[in-house]
């Protein structure tokens, strides 16, 4: 039996068709499960990833042991999710903006690529801001930390260190994706060498109480019962949002693996056992460190690359940020760079190619992160991620929702590239307008307990709230207008 991405495309629109967003057959598929467990491994090392699960064990007011669970909870959650993104993909062999089409009409699907893009471009300005903090470190290691006036909150050393790190990701991303994951199969492991050095040299001056610390120096007495249970579901539903991004077009990694098993496998031990050594790690991290040292206002440190320059050591700190740059740099862009170039080369695929839609991301990118420590970085990276992750859940909750149970997981391949009237996802001039009350009817809810006061409480839960409505409106909405034609494979 013919495989389902092996169909040839018959005159495919060229508004709808180029290289990139074509069906990739089977047999020029080169990943595995471990290309798939080395992305997962390498996203999860970022410095904002590093940040974030800082920032969850400082301010849950639960014991860290019960932050470390909730994370591993969230990464089983995360799984299961990019289970169900990817599988159509590797049934197909296409991207998420093609994917979308099914849901959202052929030219409706540019609405959630570029909602996807948009957020990536956030996503990417960010951690490209934290990759330029490693290079900071280094060159204020070097040069004595010179100082100076300050430009949006950045001094002279910190521009220079964001100028390097955005032209690095560029000449990264030039070099194709092959090139990429060579290079972060090289990297991934270095970070877990550097953080298991930084935490054995914190671990000594720290003494005995490293342990006892992990689970009470930040527990607050305050939260017993329900709040607890709120603060333990927070932590899994902010670190479910942090991972969105990725788990929304988790088939545009999926479309390069062979099998189904390949692609379940390599989530599993990537996601699993690569959040379970990451957190662990951050965890001891963040309490030794404020044993140890603080910072001048006696806060605790939420940035590994503060916690090595506090050590004082000038080769650990050099060793220290190049790897972290390095790693954060992959990982920015497999994960923030390549979709987006996906999303924008969708909206117009015969005039712009996946290298134009990159370039067109980091130039974005670079004034996103521009403005992170004077104007998106005073909002706090939780409440950052939870609204990003809103406003993407309801069109996760959408693509699923109509691919297992409007659709029963068949789809029309030629459709999915015809701009003809009678194709099965043409619906009202190419939009599928249902589709878009859907997303608002979600994304409007699921933002809101993010920014509303009176529903504070839900924030956690934004991103799964905004899912599961986005969804359920799909489906209400959809009742009656699927017919088994559209069912029937195009072979």
């Amino acid at each position: 039996m013919t495989h389902p991405s092996q169909e040839v495309l018959r005159d495919p629109h060229p508004s709808l068709y180029n290289e990139d967003l074509a069906p990739l057959p089977v047999d020029k598929r080169k990943w595995g499960w471990f290309e798939i467990f080395n992305v997962w491994s390498n996203d999860i090392q970022s410095l904002a990833g590093y940040t974030l699960a800082a920032s969850l064990f400082i301010t849950a007011g639960i014991s860290g042991w019960w932050v470390f669970a909730a994370i591993l909870l969230a990464g089983l959650i995360i799984k299961i999710l990019c289970d169900l993104a990817g599988k159509p993909s590797v049934k197909y062999g296409i991207p998420y903006p093609v994917l979308a089409r099914a849901s959202m009409g052929v030219r409706g699907a540019q609405f959630p690529a570029v909602v996807r893009a948009v957020v990536a471009i956030f996503w990417y300005g960010a951690q490209t801001y934290f990759a330029s903090t490693a290079v900071a470190l280094a060159l204020n290691a070097v040069l004595g930390n010179p100082g100076g006036a300050t430009f949006m909150g950045m001094d002279w050393v910190a521009w220079l260190s964001y100028v390097i790190a955005s032209a690095l990701q560029v000449y990264l991303f030039l070099g194709g994706i092959e090139k990429i994951g060579g290079f972060l199969n090289v990297v991934g492991p270095a970070v877990y060498l550097v953080m298991i050095a930084l935490l054995v040299a914190i671990w000594v001056r720290a003494g005995g109480g490293m342990m006892e610390a992990v689970g009470t120096i930040f527990s607050s007495e305050d939260v017993r019962g329900w709040a607890w249970v709120m603060a333990f579901v927070g932590v899994v539903g902010t670190m479910v949002a942090y991972f969105a991004a990725v788990v929304i077009n988790f088939g545009d990694f999926a479309r390069n693996v062979r099998t189904d098993e390949q692609m379940r496998f390599g989530n599993s031990t990537g996601l699993i056992a690569s959040l379970a050594l990451f957190t662990f790690l951050s965890v001891f991290i963040t309490a030794g460190a404020y044993m140890v040292y603080q910072n001048a206002e006696g806060e605790p440190m939420t940035n590994p690359t503060d916690i090595v320059a506090a050590a004082d050591n000038v080769w650990l700190t050099v060793l220290a940020a190049v790897t972290f740059l390095l790693a954060t740099l992959g990982i920015n862009v497999v994960a923030n760079f390549i979709p987006p170039a996906y999303s924008l080369s969708n909206v117009a695929p015969s005039k712009v190619s996946f290298r134009t839609a990159g370039i067109i991301t980091a130039s974005a990118g670079f004034v996103i992160g521009a403005l992170w420590v004077s104007t998106i970085s005073q909002i706090g990276l939780p409440k950052f991620v939870d609204t990003l992750g809103a406003v993407l859940a309801p069109l996760y909750g959408i693509i699923i929702a109509d691919y297992y149970l409007i659709r029963r997981q068949q789809l029309r391949l030629q459709d999915l590239f015809s701009m003809s009237e009678h194709g099965a996802y043409w619906f009202d001039n190419g939009w599928n307008s249902r589709a878009i009350i859907a997303f608002v009817g979600g994304a409007i809810f699921s933002i809101a307990t993010v920014w509303i006061p009176a529903l504070s409480g839900l924030a956690g839960f934004a991103w799964i709230i905004g899912a599961i409505l986005g969804g359920v409106f799909q489906m209400l909405l959809m009742r009656g207008r699927i017919t088994e034609k559209d069912l029937t494979p195009t072979a």
